[in-house]
């Protein structure tokens, strides 16, 4: 793998804390501070609202339910709806520069990226027409919602490994009225090795983006 890019581990990383640390490692790469780097993160149970209008219409429970919970909801400056992000869900932020301002081919190749890696754990995934994210069959498994800042991204990727889908339930996710949310564990993979998975997904970025 021709290493044009560097990684970082957060492991579990409050979520607030998160973005603002993506918003200034994105000045950083602007002014070519920083190289490309890709962040694998997790987040304790949280609902994130996107940019569209209308998110907080899908969710299903009151905000003084989540208070009682004490699962915080944030407003977010990513495209798309509302979702949950959790334990046993790898988040994946890369932080690029488009060098070649095409947002759309951006999102195709984290698209191919996914269906790949999920191929090596011998599920059939793919994109649906009109939808965001990852899916098998009508099934979503992993969501995608991004922001770009002087074509520098941020925000990313959400897979769901072994995350505990009833969170889910409170929502409408990403706004799905046709579909379910499903996981690595629900699709049947037993041996779930994060670390594994980690490496698989480098390599599968590596040969979208540099090669």
């Amino acid at each position: 793998m021709r290493k044009l890019f560097r990684t970082i581990d957060w492991g579990f990383k409050a979520y607030l804390e998160a973005l603002e640390l993506q918003k200034s490692m994105v000045e950083a790469r602007k002014n070519e501070h920083i190289e490309d780097t890709l962040i694998f993160t997790e987040h304790e149970p949280v609902y994130t609202l996107g940019s569209r209008k209308d998110a907080i219409k899908n969710l299903k429970v009151s905000k003084e339910t989540l208070e009682r919970k004490q699962v915080p909801i944030y407003k977010t400056n990513r495209g798309g709806d509302i979702t949950f992000h959790g334990p046993g869900q790898l988040v994946i932020y890369p932080i690029l520069k488009l060098e070649n301002k095409d947002l759309h081919n951006y999102l195709r190749l984290l698209e191919q990226t996914i269906i790949s890696v999920l191929k090596t754990y011998d599920l059939e995934a793919s994109t649906r027409e009109g939808k965001t994210g990852i899916w098998i069959e009508n099934r979503k498994i992993c969501a995608i919602g991004i922001a770009v800042r002087s074509w520098i991204t941020y925000h990313g990727i959400a897979l769901n490994l072994n995350t505990d889908l009833s969170y889910f339930d409170w929502i409408v996710p990403c706004g799905i009225t046709d579909g379910t949310v499903t996981s690595l564990k629900n699709e049947g993979v037993k041996e779930i090795n994060k670390n594994n998975l980690k490496e698989r997904f480098l390599v599968e970025f590596d040969k979208f983006f540099y090669d």
